[in-house]
């Protein structure tokens, strides 16, 4: 009698991608998917909420989760964003710390990898990330650098925004998950509201146009959205800022600035709405010093899950 092949165990488990801010790891986690589901900026502390994304391969299915960039608090707000991102180390089944290639490996980084370090987590990879835009002997020294900051089971260097190892990146990490149930659906990708990511892809806009004057001091809250005549979405959302001077900055002369913010968040939001025309309103309020306001915080969405 022939021997009945044995099938192949499902694994299932989490990911959590942390480094210092604006080390990639945004870029990494949309590179992953695929798509935009993450906001990016050249802006520290882009990243604010905690995010899932869900990829399903044949026998697997990985849930990376994208944190915010640890770094040296200064108000309640950035506090807050340091708690969001080491409560995720401590409830994985690996660890990603992401290493810009083309910045010095610096005390940051020691901080980071000292949490990754005492981290329970079975599976602990270093990625070193941007080689697309590193200079010839850069790689090869940030490896020898991030290599003795912790200890690492392996080792990778992409670049996610040329899709270089992004593959090899999820296939690295799949290989190391548990035998476990399939935690999320197939048709889910994200667990993200559609109201959180419209407030996400507001506040980018406001990033990339006004990195220089304002960026820590910005938060967007989705206020609603309404479906009318099938599939057009009415949408509202308010921009907060802390002074008077800062909301005449988001508005501009003439409100070309918050018109310039709607009209390129826009097509993102339709997009994720699937609707086939948006209509977005935009308000702007001032919120005096609401990064020190745990009750703003936690009303804009930006704190750890308790």
């Amino acid at each position: 009698m022939a021997d009945t092949p044995e099938e192949t165990p499902f694994t299932s488990g989490f990911v959590a991608l942390v480094g210092r801010p604006s080390v990639g790891k945004s870029t990494l986690l949309n590179a992953c998917m695929g798509d935009k589901v993450a906001i990016t900026s050249p802006v520290a502390q882009t990243t604010r909420r905690r995010l899932r994304a869900v990829v399903n391969l044949p026998n697997s299915q990985l849930v990376i989760v994208d944190t915010p960039g640890l770094h040296k608090p200064k108000d309640a707000l950035g506090k807050e964003l340091n708690r969001v991102a080491l409560s995720e180390v401590g409830d994985v089944d690996a660890v990603a710390m992401l290493i810009d290639a083309t910045k010095p490996v610096g005390r940051g980084d020691q901080w980071v990898a000292n949490h990754v370090e005492a981290s329970p987590a079975p599976y602990k990879l270093l990625v070193i990330t941007k080689a697309d835009a590193a200079k010839p002997g850069q790689v090869d020294a940030q490896l020898e650098a991030a290599r003795k900051l912790a200890h690492f089971d392996d080792e990778i260097v992409l670049s996610a925004q040329e899709g270089f190892n992004v593959d090899a990146f999820i296939r690295m990490v799949s290989e190391h998950l548990p035998e476990g149930p399939q935690w999320f659906p197939d048709d889910m990708d994200i667990d993200a509201t559609p109201e959180e990511l419209v407030a996400e892809f507001v506040r980018e806009k406001v990033l990339l146009h006004m990195r220089d004057e304002i960026p820590h001091s910005v938060g967007v809250l989705c206020d609603d959205i309404e479906w009318s005549k099938g599939d057009h979405a009415s949408v509202t959302a308010t921009v907060f800022v802390e002074r008077e001077s800062q909301k005449g900055m988001v508005i501009g002369k003439g409100g070309r600035m918050i018109k310039r913010i709607g009209t390129e968040a826009r097509p993102d939001i339709q997009r994720l709405l699937g609707a086939g025309s948006v209509y977005l309103d935009l308000q702007v309020s001032v919120q005096p010093q609401w990064r020190r306001d745990a009750n703003v915080i936690r009303r804009l969405g930006y704190q750890a899950e308790d």
